[in-house]
């Protein structure tokens, strides 16, 4: 069986964006089966629905201005912030200014491929 893992290298210009929701788009950019690196762009007012998962999650804000709801805790997040999320907590993020966040999931998100 071949392992699962992405290119060695990703170039952002050539890696497609998926358009996930209304003002929301991502890029997976590397994974193997026991970790992946997604970055999300957000346009002002768009919604990351609370939902959960088994993957552990850690994720930087690169760029605007989020309100996140983990675990029921809500706080408003900026560039240079950043937060982690246990496995099975639900969590979501609603954009107050256009933003890029960058995802680290743990294991890969299979439902990403």
């Amino acid at each position: 069986m071949e392992k699962l893992q992405s290119k060695v290298f990703q170039i952002g210009s050539e890696v497609e964006w998926e358009n996930v929701g209304p003002g929301l788009n991502r890029q997976v950019m590397g994974y193997d089966d026991k970790i992946m690196l997604v970055k999300v762009k957000f346009e002002k007012g768009a919604i990351g629905e609370l939902h959960e998962h088994h993957h552990s999650q850690v994720t930087y804000v690169v760029s605007g201005s989020f309100e996140l709801n983990v675990g029921g805790e809500k706080k408003v997040l900026n560039e240079g912030d950043g937060f982690y999320i246990p496995p099975h907590v639900m969590h979501g993020a609603v954009c107050l200014a256009d933003g890029v966040l960058i995802d680290v999931f743990s294991p890969h998100r299979e439902d990403f491929l």
